[in-house]
């Protein structure tokens, strides 16, 4: 792809990203192509409709949830490594949970499949190394299992100020803990 051309579309997602959070799935495309900078026929010759626009954004942000777990699974080298890793994704995760919430909406709004099969396997089995190494380093409950993640993700109080979504995390990983708080505290 030519360098003005990713270029643009980088700066397309970005803007599409903060505008549809922001303004929900009704924002238009010409109030997206402004934020990016961008002429509206540039921002349709990259993507012909809103739903196509919205699509790529959320898998954008899928496939950098997807990465992030797959480089903590395969940086366990030590006991207490995994643990480390699901608080990173789940830190991180919390912190972007009102711009993924916005995004997830317009999504479903607009009828959009969220994830391929593929990237969903993928990321499913970068969690299930971590989990399964969380519980076998004693760092998680036994009985925790990767939907438990899938179903606490989807409740992150995206809509709240930043120290009451720490407070929810700081109560989801006590939770999770296999004893007092033995992992390290989210930042």
């Amino acid at each position: 792809m030519r360098a003005d051309r990713q270029r643009n579309q980088s700066r397309i997602l970005d803007a599409a990203r903060e505008q549809i959070s922001a303004a929900g799935p009704d924002v238009s495309m010409e109030q997206i192509a402004k934020a990016a900078g961008v002429a509206v026929g540039t921002l349709y010759r990259h993507y012909p409709t809103k739903h196509d626009l919205v699509r790529a954004v959320y898998l954008q942000l899928s496939a950098t949830l997807i990465e992030e777990a797959q480089v903590a699974a395969a940086g366990i080298e030590s006991p207490g490594d995994a643990m480390r890793g699901i608080l990173r994704l789940m830190t991180d995760f919390v912190d972007r949970a009102a711009v993924n919430r916005g995004v997830k909406a317009a999504a479903e709004a607009l009828g959009t499949q969220a994830v391929d099969d593929d990237l969903q396997i993928t990321g499913r089995s970068a969690l299930d190394t971590l989990v399964a190494t969380a519980v076998a380093d004693g760092d998680l409950r036994p009985t925790v299992t990767v939907s438990d993640f899938y179903l606490l993700m989807s409740s992150v109080p995206g809509d709240l100020a930043k120290p009451a979504r720490d407070r929810w995390l700081q109560i989801v990983v006590d939770g999770l803990s296999a004893g007092p708080s033995r992992g390290p505290a989210p930042r």
